[in-house]
């Protein structure tokens, strides 16, 4: 050692330290890893270690170690532990010590809780470990034999004892080449996917716990610090813990950051596991470096790829190790969202690699890119998020689909670029930390692309693409005049050029969802076949633009009434959604939404519930329980509870809704005032009036800073707050509101829409209530007569208002004309909501009202037995 220069006894120093802080059974392991092609450094190291030992003073001996003698003593030696005779210590941990064991000729491994009357939070999670092995049955999970506890009350669990070798130990010693590595990883990943689907992240996935026996078997160890996906992210000191146990050089960085994790955080360690099977090395050498600089390495460097670090012998083409540098660094990736989307998905790319066929994994692009801007400089585009993430989108569809077209590959790529960079510069006018960056108006940024467009005549298949990317972004605004208009011109440059066929179905989608917005149902309806057309022609039969056009079709007859037809056309948008290689699918979420809608459309509440709850569990499963996505489908189940009566359970679940939404997206959002406007509604229905009132005038507040005037979501926000203040009897002050949001019905989805005729009905009720029975008639007999138009026959909105009618015309003294109106609302609103719902309730006491008014006091007497289960008034 004495001929060690400086620079080598520093990283042999280094070593040393950072192996002394390991338990003792760890430390050739991880010396093994650090050191693949130095062994003399190696056996330096352990030298040092070795001689640390060896001291006897205190004086003497370093810190960290005189740490361990003091608040690590040494684990209890038992002969026998229950019926067990104890053969030797196997090792120790931060929680546990573990003994091999034998009893009637079979061995075991008993983990004993250290310290179990120190510390109730560490007894909590040693029983949620043997809880969690108890249910995880698999040939590659160690299995729970039996449970008990000590004289002295602490808790221990006897398991399936593997006699092997870490992983990457096995790989080492028996020189496996890259095949037999990659079937161990798959043999490991079978063995984390099925932990998944019983709902387990296993959160410390590392070499140390994953052993290989001498016949090649995989077997998973050490639940200790896992946790059951449904009670992720609820508690932040719980979140403290698990940060605190896991293994840095497997941790992903939200592990470090604390935020919630997810499948991906095992999917993330997966990642480094392959690194290190394929490298010799971890990701990243940590060695020496303080937890600010491991922090740092994790959450902001890239680690290089595999094949640059590769040191093993190993007969790998280019072309092999690149599939390789990409699955790996794509299970690794720092964002989450950008990971495989499921355990499921990486072994399918890792059977692709084995059958040498494309991986369904992709390089970051100009989405990802954009993404990262948009979260970094969330306040000065919230007023445009919407529509830049829609021409992103748009831009980087036609961009990723470039390498799968043939003779036309130099043009697309020109139509590519010019899109992307035009995208790009709209960033880049926004971006606040630009020198000369003012204020994003996103009207300048539109017009600014539309000269663009105009001066691209000489490039008539670009300029037909910037159109339609541009008319899709005016649709998503609202303004549909516009929109029309570039959509057209887009569709008849390339009819007049006989552009590709997919690119043609893509304008006639985007006509088909601006017709659907506007309530043209029938050109909708049109538009989206021609273009599912052309693309069952273009694509096989399983492909997902097939899927995303049969779900946008499903939609558009559902909003026409043709819900069986819509069942069947979404059904099978959710067959091929469920065929695609990544999964879970979030597509596979909207279609679900799409099926609850179709249902509830109809009045099959119980139908739409089942999809809306499952559509939670995909969106959970997919993007976590804490993701803005998963409030939404929170929210949409609210809705369907709050429609069916259950105004407890729907209180629960949309204020959480509003809870995600606020955290993820910030106040001032308008998802954020829309959770609050559905929120508000709910408990307007419930009766808690004031409740109401506040979120909803909140959500007002909220649309006028992040919208523009008279956008529908306001109507929506408007109705609801006119309707509270109608419940509260403040009917001047309801009348003004309920007027401003008809107006911006009419003007932006048309006198026909349900939702203009809704609120017609509603305008006509208040009035009556304000004794304007004269006024208010007329437009509930008109409203009426749009709402029996655009919804089918039964259907419990018309069946609601025309109870509200009814009333009126009692008041009127029109009792012939009010009998038919009351008596069939009620029984339709009774079989719809059953007999207990505020909406049957009320309907019964308006006939019973009708029956008195009109001298029948034996039939009246009949409905008001009806209305007696609620308090609710028949106003």
């Amino acid at each position: 050692m004495s001929g060690m220069n400086a620079e080598r006894w520093q990283r042999a120093q280094a070593l040393f330290h950072e192996a002394l802080v390991r338990p003792q059974d760890e430390r050739d392991e991880f010396l093994r890893a650090e050191c693949p092609d130095d062994p003399a450094l190696r056996e330096e190291v352990i030298a040092l270690l070795a001689e640390d030992a060896r001291g006897d003073s205190v004086l003497e001996q370093d810190l960290a170690h005189l740490a361990h003698e003091v608040l690590d003593p040494p684990p209890p030696v038992f002969r026998s532990i229950g019926p067990h005779r104890v053969l030797r210590l196997l090792g120790k941990g931060g929680m546990g010590v573990v003994y091999l064991a034998e009893h009637l000729g079979r061995r075991a491994a008993i983990k004993v809780l250290r310290d179990a009357s120190l510390s109730p939070a560490r007894r909590e999670r040693f029983e949620r470990e043997q809880q969690l092995l108890a249910q995880l049955t698999h040939p590659a999970i160690a299995r729970l034999y039996d449970a008990d506890v000590l004289p002295d009350g602490t808790p221990y669990f006897v398991m399936e004892y593997v006699e092997g070798v870490p992983v990457t130990e096995f790989c080492r010693d028996r020189g496996c080449d890259v095949t037999e590595r990659l079937k161990l990883f798959r043999d490991v990943c079978e063995a984390v996917q099925y932990a998944h689907r019983q709902a387990v992240i296993h959160r410390d996935l590392k070499p140390s716990n994953i052993l290989v026996t001498a016949d090649g078997k995989v077997s998973l160890l050490d639940f200790g610090i896992a946790k059951q996906i449904e009670s992720l992210d609820r508690s932040a000191a719980w979140t403290r813990t698990g940060q605190e146990l896991m293994t840095p050089a497997y941790a992903a960085p939200e592990q470090v950051r604390g935020d919630a994790i997810g499948v991906y955080t095992d999917i993330y360690a997966l990642g480094a596991l392959l690194y290190e099977l394929l490298t010799g090395a971890p990701s990243f050498a940590l060695a020496g470096l303080t937890p600010t600089q491991i922090a740092e390495l994790i959450l902001v460097r890239q680690p290089e790829k595999p094949s640059l670090r590769a040191t093993h012998t190993v007969r790998l083409n280019r072309a092999q190790w690149a599939d390789l540098d990409l699955l790996c660094l794509t299970a690794m990736h720092k964002d989450p969202q950008r990971r495989y989307a499921s355990v499921d998905a990486l072994i399918r790319d890792l059977d692709h690699y084995r059958k040498s066929e494309p991986l369904d994994a992709r390089p970051d692009q100009l989405s990802y890119r954009l993404g990262k801007f948009i979260r970094r400089n969330r306040n000065p585009v919230l007023g445009t998020a919407l529509a830049v993430i829609a021409i992103v989108s748009l831009a980087v569809f036609y961009t990723m689909r470039l390498a799968q077209e043939r003779t036309l590959a130099q043009l697309e790529a020109a139509k590519a670029k010019e899109v992307s960079e035009y995208v790009i510069r709209l960033f880049e006018a926004g971006d606040p930390l630009a020198a000369q960056a003012g204020k994003l108006d996103l009207r300048q940024l539109l017009d600014r692309g539309f000269e663009r467009a105009e001066s691209l005549a000489s490039q008539p298949q670009v300029q037909a693409q910037m159109l339609n990317v541009l008319g899709r972004v005016y649709t998503l605004l609202s303004e549909y005049e516009r929109a029309e208009a570039l959509l057209k011109r887009a569709l008849d440059i390339r009819k007049q050029r006989n552009d590709h066929p997919l690119d043609l179905a893509e304008t006639l989608t985007n006509l088909g969802i601006l017709y659907r917005y506007t309530s043209q149902y029938e050109n909708a309806e049109r538009f989206t076949r021609e273009g599912l057309a052309i693309r069952e022609r273009e694509l096989p039969a399983d492909h997902q633009d097939i899927a995303a056009a049969l779900d946008n079709l499903g939609v558009v007859l559902s909003n026409e009434g043709k819900y069986e037809a819509a069942a069947t056309t979404l059904h099978r948008a959710l067959d091929i959604r469920r065929k695609s290689t990544v999964q879970p699918n979030p597509l596979v979420d909207d279609t679900l939404n799409n099926l609850a809608v179709n249902e509830f459309n109809e009045g099959h509440y119980d139908a739409a519930e089942r999809y809306y709850r499952e559509a939670l569990v995909v969106a959970k499963a997919t993007y976590g329980p804490d993701h803005a996505y998963t409030a939404v489908d929170l929210a949409n189940l609210g809705v369907l509870l709050d429609t069916k009566g259950n105004y407890a359970e729907a209180d629960v679940v949309m204020t959480e809704a509003l809870r995600i939404t606020e955290k993820r997206l910030g106040e001032y959002h308008i998802e954020t005032a829309f959770r609050m406007t559905q929120l508000g509604g709910m408990l307007r229905r419930k009766g808690d009036y004031d409740r109401a009132e506040a979120y909803l005038r909140k959500s007002l507040e909220i649309e006028g800073r992040v919208l523009e005037p008279n956008h529908r979501n306001s109507a929506v926000t408007l109705n609801h707050l006119a309707l509270a203040l109608q419940e509260k009897r403040q009917y001047a002050a309801a009348e003004p509101f309920l007027r401003k949001a008809l107006d911006i019905f009419r003007e932006r989805v048309g006198p026909g829409h349900p939702h203009t005729a809704t609120v017609t009905c509603s305008l006509g009720y208040l009035l009556h209530l304000e004794g304007k029975d004269s006024e208010g008639e007329p437009l509930m007999r008109e409203g009426l007569r749009l709402l029996t138009a655009a919804l089918p026959p039964g259907h419990d909105m018309i069946a609601m208002n025309e109870s509200r009618y009814g009333a009126l015309l009692t008041a009127m003294a029109r009792f012939d004309e009010a009998e038919p109106l009351l008596t069939r609302s009620y029984e339709v609103l009774r079989k719809t909501f059953g007999e207990r719902h505020q909406e049957t309730v009320q309907a019964a006491a308006r006939v019973a009202a009708l029956y008195a008014a009109w001298g029948k006091p034996d039939r009246a007497a009949i409905y008001l037995k009806a209305a007696s289960p609620s308090t609710a008034n028949s106003r």
